[in-house]
């Protein structure tokens, strides 16, 4: 728990340019204008948004926000240092990242001697020249500098004399945090914790005997935003910031070390997105350095939307969230054994590290053939089922789960058939209509890589039985298509309802084509989504399960709430 001493952390989020770097995610200027707006409002106080000039999208960002700003964050620009033997104020990269109007730069350069002289191809000298002649530049300009040591820590290991002379370099020439990247990410937490804190010895030895005077005081925002302080030919050190991969796994591991050896930024993306096996994830990052370290990073208010923000990115970039994710992932606070969920009921620090709300998620009790008579209870509780354990039926529809998962269903993953089974063992399931039968028929064309599919459903409501039929790309999509059609008339808020996933799993494959098979569909009706499970060794007749208790929970769901409407009023 932070408070009004705890020590400042400055959060930098690089989501907008490294985290696009992962092999498959692409967006677009709005995606990157919605998520920029989002980490504003998490409290994030620096955000990279890209290399102006590199492509057109990124000169476009950068230009909508200056005719509509973030409300408190500082948009950063990134750029490598000007070319070799050339001069800053004619390379033209630097023109574009002046012309995106930020008032902070990033500015990354060499560490690693052989990056230099291999990648670079050109002398260490000049490399150091390359340093101080873009930040002193951009600094001429108004410009204030992070500047990004690249591969620090394999540069360090190799030639520690050298990668120290570099950051030397970018604190004579202005930079107001250098910040020390494990590029390849394949430094361990010891060895970051050791070399953060040697760079803070050597830099304080440097300047002092520079006439620059340390800073040895935790910062306030109003503070660190401030131009360095000059005086009398004194200077402020540069605070320094951790930049890590996460290719040996240990991405969060070695940030929270440098932090604890010294750092004051961390930079990271949303969900550790990032090139190869990503960077450090904010959202592991934040809720460890304040909740345990005692940082204070954003305010408690801004925390409880970690989740929700994490969410948000994962559905702006088209991919799906990590369900397993520590803090924000959906099974993160979920419990499924039966000692584990009695023991959660009675105190829930028995199971868990931290109350979920305070980042935005919230307890999960799953049902499951491991399940006990716990498990059922807490779960009725959830769906505003009153169970008595005391009573039959609580045991019944224990039982009931135990069988039907041996059979195949999985009631974990389609918690709305589990609230369905729950009402019917209490004799309260509506019976909003009946199916009594369908008909897929299919035409597959040679030649054609799509085929058409007509389904015919017979259903009643309320006695009057109606016959119906569809098309559709496919049998399943044409069987959910007559089935709204058949019920649309008795049930408007039908049209509202989509079929948003469809999922589907091969139980005993060895069986071959006589297999049983595991449908999973979720449904939703713009504000909640549900999950409905079908098991059959006939892949329609699973899929008319899930599609059916869809339809049925979506119908279930519009009655409570035409329900609790009517009771407030």
């Amino acid at each position: 728990m932070t408070t009004n001493s705890s020590p400042q952390l400055w959060l930098y989020d690089t989501t907008l340019r490294d985290g696009t770097q992962r092999e498959g995610l692409s967006v677009s200027i709005e995606d990157k204008l919605r998520i920029a707006r989002r980490l504003d409002q998490l409290g994030i106080p620096f955000i990279e948004g890209g290399w102006p000039g590199a492509n057109p999208k990124d000169v476009q960002f950068f230009w909508q926000l200056q005719e509509d700003p973030l409300k408190q964050a500082e948009i950063v620009a990134f750029c490598s240092t000007r070319r070799p033997n050339s001069t800053a104020a004619t390379e033209p990269m630097l023109q574009d990242i002046l012309a995106a109007g930020t008032r902070w730069v990033t500015i990354f350069g060499k560490s690693w001697d052989l990056h230099v002289t291999t990648g670079l191809k050109t002398t260490l000298e000049e490399n150091l020249a390359m340093i101080r002649d873009t930040i002193e530049y951009l600094r001429s300009q108004g410009r204030r500098i992070i500047y990004d040591a690249e591969h620090w820590f394999d540069g360090y290991k190799h030639n520690r004399d050298y990668a120290l002379q570099t950051l030397e370099a970018a604190i004579a020439s202005g930079a107001e945090w250098l910040v020390l990247c494990d590029t390849n990410g394949g430094t361990l937490p010891h060895e970051i914790s050791q070399i953060v804190q040697d760079v803070i010895s050597h830099l304080s030895l440097v300047t002092c005997t520079e006439r620059l005077v340390p800073s040895e005081v935790e910062v306030s925002r109003s503070i660190c935003q401030q131009p360095m302080t000059e005086d009398k030919g004194q200077r402020t050190m540069p605070q320094i910031g951790i930049h890590t991969h996460n290719d040996s796994e240990m991405a969060v591991a070695n940030a929270i070390a440098a932090v604890m050896a010294g750092a004051k930024m961390v930079q990271g993306t949303i969900n550790g997105y990032g090139e190869r096996c990503g960077n450090a994830n904010l959202c592991s990052l934040i809720p460890n350095l304040q909740l345990k370290a005692g940082y204070s990073c954003i305010t408690e208010d801004q925390l409880t939307q970690l989740t929700e923000a994490s969410r948000f990115v994962s559905e702006v970039v088209n991919l799906a969230p990590d369900e397993h994710a520590p803090f924000v992932g959906r099974s993160a606070f979920a419990h499924k054994g039966g000692i584990h969920v009695s023991a959660v009921e009675r105190n829930p620090l028995t199971y868990e590290h931290i109350q979920p709300e305070q980042v935005g998620n919230r307890r999960r009790i799953v049902i499951s053939e491991q399940s006990g008579l716990s498990n059922v209870l807490a779960k009725a509780r959830s769906f505003g089922i009153k169970l008595d354990q005391q009573k039959a039926e609580a045991r019944e529809i224990l039982q009931r789960l135990k069988d039907l998962e041996s059979e195949g269903f999985q009631f974990e993953a389609a918690e709305a058939s589990f609230v369905l089974l729950m009402h019917e063992a209490l004799g309260g399931r509506q019976k909003f209509f009946e199916v009594k039968g369908f008909q897929v028929h299919c035409d597959l064309i040679e030649g054609k890589e799509t085929s058409n599919a007509l389904a015919t459903v017979k259903v009643a409501v309320d006695g009057k039985n109606i016959l119906e039929a569809a098309e559709g790309n496919g049998p399943v999509a044409a069987l959910d298509a007559a089935l709204r059609k058949a019920l649309v008339n008795f049930y408007p808020q039908i049209a509202t309802f989509d079929l948003t996933d469809y999922k589907v799993r091969i139980l005993n494959g060895h069986t071959g084509t006589a297999a049983k098979t595991r449908v999973l569909v979720e449904s939703g009706n713009g504000r909640q989504r549900w999950t409905t499970v079908g098991v059959s060794t006939n892949i329609l007749a699973a899929s008319y399960q899930a599609v059916v208790e869809g339809l049925e929970y979506g119908l279930l769901l519009h009655s409570q709430a035409e329900a609790a409407v009517k009771a407030s009023s």
